[in-house]
C-alpha cells in the first residue's frame, strides 16, 4: 500500500513501472492517429486484438502510447475526490485526484486505476478481467487527442451512405444503436456507436467515430435478422417466445462485431455529417412523426447530442469551446430532423436512407 504524500504524477508512476517490462503490444490506426498499447500480459493483448481487429496496424510507429500493467489493484492512501453521478443516476462509480503533471482515477467497483498526463497513459490492476475498462481508456485517449484539435464531443451514433453521413442522437434508451444497425441492414457503413466527434471545416462538418463496438439488448438483436448471429441458438429460441414489450426491457448486452454481421470494411471512422437525426420518440402504437427543426430554436433537442468529456479528459492550456453556441454553429449547414411519436426503427431507417439519398440543397 502506498501511504505517503504524493505531489507529482511521476512520484506515483516511477516505482510502478521502474522494473516492469511491457513486451506485448499492438498498434491501432485511427484516423491519422496511431495508438500503441503495451502490456506485461499477453492474454490482455490477445483480447484487445480480437476487439480492435478492424483497426490493427503493422507499423510500430505511434502518436500515443498506453501502458496496461496487469497486477494486483493499487491501494493508494491519497485524498481522492468522489465523481458525483451524472443527472438521473445515483451510483458513485469513480473517484479521482489531480496531481502536478496529471490525473489519477480509480474505479470503485473493479479497483482499476488509470493515471494519465502529458505523454503518460497507464492502466493498473486486473486489466484482463476488466478489459472493457482498458478499451474505454484507449478510446478516451483518442477522444482527448481530437478534443485538443478543436473537435466537439457528441452522444451519438453515426453511419455513412456512400459519401454522405448521418449522426443519430437521442436521450438515453431512445435506440440510437438500434436505428444505426437497421440502416446497416439496408447497406449503410458504420461510423460510431455512442460517442461521435465533430469538427467544422471549410468543406462541411466532419465526423470521427470511436472504435467501440455497439452493445445491444435482445430486443435489438431479435428485430434485425443480421444480428441473430450474436445470440446463441438457445437464446434465439427463448427470446422468440417472449412478448415484445418484455423483450425490449431485457438488460442482457451483447457486443456486435460489425464485420461478422455485415461484412468486412463496413466499420469506417470518418465522414461528413449531412443530416442529424434526433430521436425523441416513445415505444407506443402512435405513428412516427418526422419534422425538420432548427437547433437554435430547439435547444432542448440539442442537449441530446451534447456530451461532456468527463473525467478522462483534462483540457490543455486553451480549453475547447464546448458551449451550446459552439454546437449550434457546428450544425448550421446540416439538416436536423426530429423523430417523435411512436418508435419504429425499421420505418425510421428507410426514411433516413431517403434523407441521405436526396441531393443537397
Amino acid at each position: 500500500m502506498m501511504n505517503y504524500q504524493i505531489n507529482h504524477i511521476e512520484e506515483l508512476v516511477s516505482p510502478l513501472i521502474a522494473d516492469q517490462d511491457f513486451p506485448h503490444s499492438l498498434v491501432l490506426d485511427l484516423i491519422e492517429c496511431r495508438i500503441e498499447v503495451k502490456s506485461n500480459s499477453r492474454p490482455l493483448i490477445g483480447k484487445l486484438e480480437t476487439y480492435f481487429h478492424a483497426f490493427l496496424s503493422d507499423t510500430r510507429n505511434s502518436d500515443v502510447t498506453v501502458l496496461a500493467l496487469e497486477s494486483t489493484n493499487l491501494e493508494l492512501r491519497v485524498p481522492f475526490e468522489v465523481k458525483q453521478p451524472d443527472p438521473g443516476k445515483t451510483k458513485i462509480k469513480e473517484e479521482f485526484i489531480d496531481l502536478f503533471g496529471g490525473r489519477v482515477i480509480r474505479k470503485r467497483l473493479t479497483g482499476m486505476t488509470f493515471i494519465f498526463g502529458g505523454e503518460l497513459n497507464l492502466a493498473v490492476g486486473r486489466c484482463f478481467d476488466n478489459a472493457n475498462q482498458v478499451i474505454n481508456f484507449v478510446n478516451n485517449r483518442f477522444i482527448a487527442k481530437l478534443l485538443n484539435q478543436n473537435a466537439l464531443l457528441g452522444h451519438s451514433a453515426a453511419v455513412k451512405w456512400g459519401n454522405r453521413g448521418m449522426a443519430m442522437a437521442g436521450f438515453s434508451g431512445m435506440g440510437k444503436s438500434t436505428l444505426a444497425l437497421q440502416m446497416m441492414s439496408l447497406g449503410a457503413s458504420y461510423v460510431s456507436n455512442d460517442r461521435l466527434l465533430i469538427q467544422p471545416l471549410y468543406e462541411g462538418l466532419r465526423m470521427y467515430g470511436v472504435p467501440k463496438l455497439p452493445r445491444i439488448n435482445p430486443g435489438t438483436a431479435m428485430n434485425n435478422k443480421d444480428l441473430h448471429g450474436v445470440l446463441s441458438a438457445e437464446d434465439l429460441d427463448r427470446f422468440s417466445q417472449l412478448p415484445k414489450e418484455e423483450l425490449w426491457d431485457l438488460e442482457y448486452k451483447h457486443d456486435v462485431f460489425i464485420d461478422e454481421c455485415f461484412g468486412k470494411g463496413k466499420f469506417e471512422l470518418e465522414g461528413w455529417v449531412d443530416v442529424l437525426v434526433i430521436l425523441n420518440w416513445e415505444r407506443n402504437n402512435q405513428p412516427l412523426v418526422i419534422e425538420e427543426v432548427k437547433l437554435d430554436q430547439r435547444r432542448d433537442l440539442l442537449r441530446a447530442f451534447m456530451k461532456e468529456p468527463g473525467l478522462f479528459y483534462v483540457p490543455g492550456t486553451i480549453p475547447p469551446d464546448l458551449s451550446a453556441e459552439a454546437y449550434i454553429k457546428a450544425f448550421e449547414r446540416v439538416k436536423v430532423m426530429e423523430f417523435s411519436g411512436g418508435a419504429d426503427s425499421e420505418a425510421a431507417a428507410r426514411v433516413c436512407v431517403e434523407l441521405l439519398e436526396k441531393p443537397k440543397g
